[in-house]
């Protein structure tokens, strides 16, 4: 009986061993198995973070494009806003300067129809004079007139007085 199982237990062992490379290469087509599924988990990571990486770009060159416009566009409104100033600016003096034209024209007018007024005064003064003059010449106090003898009061003027 010691024989008969010492040889099943060999024949046990040797049964065994033919399992057992079956069982090792089972282990190591798995673990192949397991390592490609591992590599191709890898791969398709590697792709989702490039895709990711590809559209955290295209966001980031979107937002940049984005507040480029926005920054664009701040200053051509900023730049039209500074020229509808500059414009208001001009006109605000242009309008003084037409008013200070026109003031000033204003002023040239009254300072010559005052000038005027005072030649027509000042002549109008001139003519009362010359006429208060003329007039206390025609009508001359007796004091003024040259005294004639009698007789030659009574001859008509422009005629020789005769004998006398």
């Amino acid at each position: 009986m010691l024989a008969g199982c010492g040889g099943a237990a060999t024949t046990g062992a040797k049964g065994a061993q033919p399992g057992g490379a079956g069982e090792q290469a089972e282990e190591a087509a798995q673990k192949k198995q397991e390592a490609a599924e591992v590599a191709e988990d890898r791969e398709i990571l590697s792709k989702v973070e490039a895709k990711k990486r590809e559209e955290a770009a295209e966001e980031n060159a979107k937002k940049t494009e984005a507040l480029a416009a926005a920054r664009a566009k701040k200053k051509e409104e900023l730049a039209i806003k500074q020229a509808k100033e500059k414009e208001k600016a001009a006109e605000a003096t242009a309008r003084k300067r037409e008013a200070a034209l026109a003031a000033e024209a204003k002023k040239k007018q009254q300072q010559l129809l005052a000038a005027e007024a005072r030649h027509k005064q000042e002549a109008k003064e001139r003519k009362e004079r010359a006429s208060t003059v003329s007039t206390s010449q025609t009508t001359a106090s007796p004091q003024t007139q040259v005294t004639q003898p009698q007789g030659a009061a009574s001859a008509p003027k422009g005629e020789a007085q005769v004998g006398g």
